[in-house]
């Protein structure tokens, strides 16, 4: 029975310890690495320009309106992030939609009740700027044009992170 139990606890730890180098190997830029530049167009006509934003910080989400995980983190990011600093103006928020188009961006936005500024990125070519894969995906830009935080998933702890990140760097 232990050596059963034994075995079961090695087994969690392998995989466990596999998906963390699995998320490594997705991230294609470390924190404190200049974030590369990128321009988009949301949903409602606005554009965003990665490489005129000097002394903002930047929050990218990237999700798919397919993601389980990313339809949970949606709303909460509206209600908790979006909302309390969207009249800010040191602060841009995007969420660009991998591999969808402006139109299902729009139908998905509609249908969820969301008014998050959403960004199509059909190509990926975007994306592949940042990540190999795993949505959501959320990455902060300092200031400097420097990642400050980059998370995978959607997980209370690291969320509260991201929170606490953003209400230093913006004062609030």
């Amino acid at each position: 029975k232990n050596m059963k139990k034994y075995l079961l606890t090695t087994l969690l730890l392998i995989s466990a310890s596999l998906m963390l180098k699995a998320q490594d190997d997705a991230t294609i830029n470390k924190t404190g690495d200049k974030a590369p530049v990128f321009k988009c167009t949301t949903i409602d006509g606005k554009t965003i320009d990665l490489s005129k934003t000097q002394g903002k910080i930047v929050m990218v989400t990237f999700f798919a309106t397919w993601c389980g995980p990313c339809n949970e983190e949606l709303p909460v990011i509206e209600k908790e992030i979006y909302n309390k600093y969207k009249s800010n103006p040191n602060f841009i928020f995007v969420a660009i939609g991998r591999q969808h188009t402006e139109q299902e961006l729009k139908d998905f936005a509609a249908k969820k009740s969301l008014a998050l500024p959403f960004a199509p990125d059909p190509d990926k070519s975007i994306y592949t700027l940042y990540a190999k894969q795993m949505i959501p995906r959320n990455v902060v830009i300092g200031k400097d044009g420097k990642i400050l935080f980059q998370e995978i998933g959607f997980f209370p702890e690291d969320f509260n992170k991201l929170k606490d990140l953003l209400a230093k760097e913006l004062g609030e």
